[in-house]
This record gives structure tokens, sequence and C-alpha cells, in this order.
């Protein structure tokens, strides 16, 4: 679990928004610590008796005493206790029992305690899902295979069997057991983010006035997507070793065969002096407004193995003013795309390597930039680029 920082519930205001009843109900289990710290729970039933200024404290200074399994929850719930979150939620519960047991006035808290108590794993997988939209930077491997096979959504016993030998991995690298993986099918791909452990961290905190060490594993999230049209598995990882491990077993587990995602993708940036500025063009493309060029990196190699990287607000008009194009020479190795979505205020960032990594600004942009890329070329073998 990430380190325990309770943002939302650190104020009385906040938990005198959840619904007392649920919220004694959830705090219950744990009576037993908030009277060892100076709060006396009542039961559910009495009208008053609660006091939320002194049980804010309790929850914003946790200590060594704090139960893992109270911590935990407290964690989930305050993580999803946000609009996002509270559409999330319902979006996950719609048209279950739990949709119609809980009522119409229930606020992002109040909702996300009641769910977590009636089925914790709902708000496992909507906290999980927001992570999504943080910075990516991805790499690519698809198969040889041809002609493809189908795929179909892994089974409960198909996942369990993936997360044993994820764990066996994890738990030999020093990274604890438990791994978990969520799946989402999304818009014709699908998306598998894997939870998993770091190594144990160590954070000096004060207790009773005393310098202290607490001691904790991370949480992380790996995002991995599989397009069944092309064969492709695009993946974030922290380090090699758990890339492979991904290549291999999920290969392996949705296709019974570990080499299945046995080649590198590849990308092409030759398309930028080809074809100049028609590389950008992206009429095409619904999604996206407009696509302008920010920078390249060109690769001279030689004794001192030069690197050139040339930048500007939107490159193509410079060389336009100045008569000028690009290099002829060096390899292109990197280039960096600012491209404006429909919809959005602000452009935002694409960086590309010529081999097979690429970095977006949110996850969600992937499909479109992908489908931009295949048809002006960058991508080899998809769209005109030569797979050589």
């Amino acid at each position: 679990m990430a380190t325990f920082n309770l943002r939302r519930f650190s104020k009385p205001e906040m938990l005198r928004r959840i619904d007392r009843k649920h919220l004694i109900a959830f705090l219950e289990p744990h009576a037993a610590y908030f009277s060892a710290r100076g709060v006396e729970l009542p039961p559910v039933q009495q009208e008053d008796g609660l006091d939320y200024n002194a049980l804010s404290h309790i929850l914003l200074t946790p200590d060594g005493s704090t139960p893992d399994d109270l911590a935990e929850a407290l964690f989930y719930v305050n993580e999803v206790s946000t609009p996002e979150g509270f559409d999330s939620i319902q979006d996950e519960i719609a048209g279950t029992d739990i949709d119609v047991e809980i009522g119409e006035n229930a606020a992002p808290a109040d909702l996300a305690i009641q769910v977590w108590m009636a089925d914790r794993e709902i708000i496992e997988k909507v906290h999980a899902e927001q992570f999504f939209m943080n910075v990516r930077s991805f790499e690519y491997f698809k198969t040889k295979k041809n002609p493809l096979p189908d795929f179909v959504l892994p089974s409960e016993e198909t996942l369990a069997a993936l997360e044993a030998d994820l764990d066996e991995w994890f738990s030999k690298k020093r990274r604890g057991k438990y791994s978990k993986v969520f799946v989402y099918p999304k818009e014709g791909h699908t998306w598998f983010l894997v939870r998993h452990g770091k190594p144990y961290a160590r954070e000096a905190v004060i207790e009773a006035g005393e310098s202290t060490s607490q001691y904790f594993r991370p949480e992380k999230f790996d995002v991995l997507t599989y397009n069944p049209v092309i064969g492709e598995i695009r993946m974030n990882a922290e380090t090699k070793g758990e890339k492979e491990l991904y290549r291999k077993k999920f290969g392996l587990h949705l296709f019974g065969n570990e080499e299945f995602f046995s080649e590198r993708s590849r990308f092409d940036l030759e398309p930028l002096r080809q074809i100049g500025e028609e590389a950008l063009l992206c009429d095409d493309v619904e999604g996206i407004e407009y696509v302008r060029l920010k920078e390249v990196q060109f690769f001279w190699g030689g004794a001192h193995k030069d690197i050139e990287i040339r930048r500007s607000e939107d490159m193509f008009a410079s060389l336009r003013d100045r008569d000028k194009t690009l290099p002829a020479g060096g390899k292109i190795v990197k280039a960096s795309f600012q491209i404006k979505f429909d919809g959005s205020k602000t452009p935002r960032s694409v960086t590309l390597s010529s081999g097979n990594r690429a970095q977006f600004k949110r996850d969600g942009d992937a499909e479109v930039i992908e489908r931009w890329l295949g048809l002006r070329g960058f991508i080899v073998g998809a769209g005109g680029a030569s797979d050589e």
C-alpha cells in the first residue's frame, strides 16, 4: 500500500458529511484501537456521542498501533472519495443489489465507505483505474503468429494462475507476494493493471516526541494494453526484469506460449525527413485537432558519439520561414510532438523513440495517437513504413 496519508479525512467537517451510522459501522471493528487513543465509538443506534474533532485527530495522526486493515481501508476510501471516484463507483455498482441498498443522498466518502463494506474489490478496482491518467512511458512487443489467434478475456482461473506466477517472481525479487491483475476492456483493446509491491522502504517518523523508523512496502501499478488487431502488447513497468516477466507470463497465460510476444515493435522516424510536414497531417484521425513537431534528436555517431538536439515551438513552421529542411544526414532517434486533442484546452506532449518506446501524457490518449502514428508511417509495418 502507498504511504498512509489522509488528506480528505483530516477535517471534522469532512467526517460529518458521511452518514453517521455508516461511519460508525465502518470504524466499529477497531473500537478497541479508538478507545485506547481516547475516543469511544457510540452504538450505531445512538443519536449523538461521536467526537468528530478527536476522531479527526486520530485519523490524521496514525501511529504504530494503527491496525493494518484499518489503515488499508482508510487509504482506499480516502483515495476514491473524489468527484471522479464518485462517478466511477456508481458505474461499477450500477444494476447491482449494492446500488439498490445505497440511498440517493450519499456523498462521495459515504458512498465509498458503504461500497467498501459491501465489496472491497470494487473500491480497489476503481482506485486502480485512476492510474490510467498518469504519465506513461510504454514499450511495445508483438507476436509473429500469423494468422493471429482469437483473443478472449481471461477467466478468473486464468488470472489466478497468472497472479501466482507473478507472485513467485515478485517474492524472489523481495517485492512481496499478493499481486493483483485488474482487467478493463476498452474500445477494442484490453487494459491490464498489475498491482504489486516494491522493495521495502524506511521512513523516519516522530512518535511521542522521539525519532523512530517506519517500514512499509510501497504500492506500484504497472499498465499493459493488448491490441488484438495487430497482436501487440504495450507495457509500462519500472524495470527490465518486470517487463520481461510480463512479456513471458502474459504470453503464457493468455495464449499458452511464453514466447508469444517474441518481437520488439519498432518505430521509424524517417517520415519526418522523407515527407516533411505532411507527416503531421491528422485530418483523417478523429479526435486530433493538430500536431506540431517540437523537438528532434539526431545521432551522428563518430568517435565521440555525437547527438544533435533541435527544438522549436513549431519546427516545420520555423524551417519554412528560413527556407530550410531537416538535415539529410544523421539518424533521427527521438522526436517530441505537441498534439491538440478535440475538447482539450491545451495540447499534450508525445515523445517517440526510434526503438520501441513512446511516452504519452495520458494513457487514454494512446489509441488515438497510435492510429495517427500508423497512418503516417511511424509504426513499422502498420501504415506505410517498411518492415526492413
